[in-house]
């Protein structure tokens, strides 16, 4: 594979950005750490993949707040 197909084809034209808590911050380092991904955001992107790609999916249930969807927590749907 050439350079030719590398970075500079690629365009993100969307930014994102989100609040973590220290413990959620820290899950993500350890999990990017241990695969040695290059950045934050790519260990994000691969995360966001993988959890798109997973099967068994719920869809969130309606009235769910942006702090019930932790990521060291469970989530709503749990039926805590």
């Amino acid at each position: 594979m050439g350079k030719g197909l590398g970075m500079a084809k690629l365009t993100r034209g969307e930014r994102l950005q989100i609040m973590l808590t220290p413990e959620e911050v820290e899950a993500l380092d350890n999990w990017r750490f241990s695969r040695r991904m290059p950045s934050r955001a790519a260990a994000v992107r691969e995360l966001l993949k993988r959890g798109l790609a997973a099967e068994g999916f719920d869809m969130a249930k309606a009235g769910g707040r942006s702090q019930d969807f932790g990521v060291t927590g469970g989530s709503p749907n749990d039926g805590d």
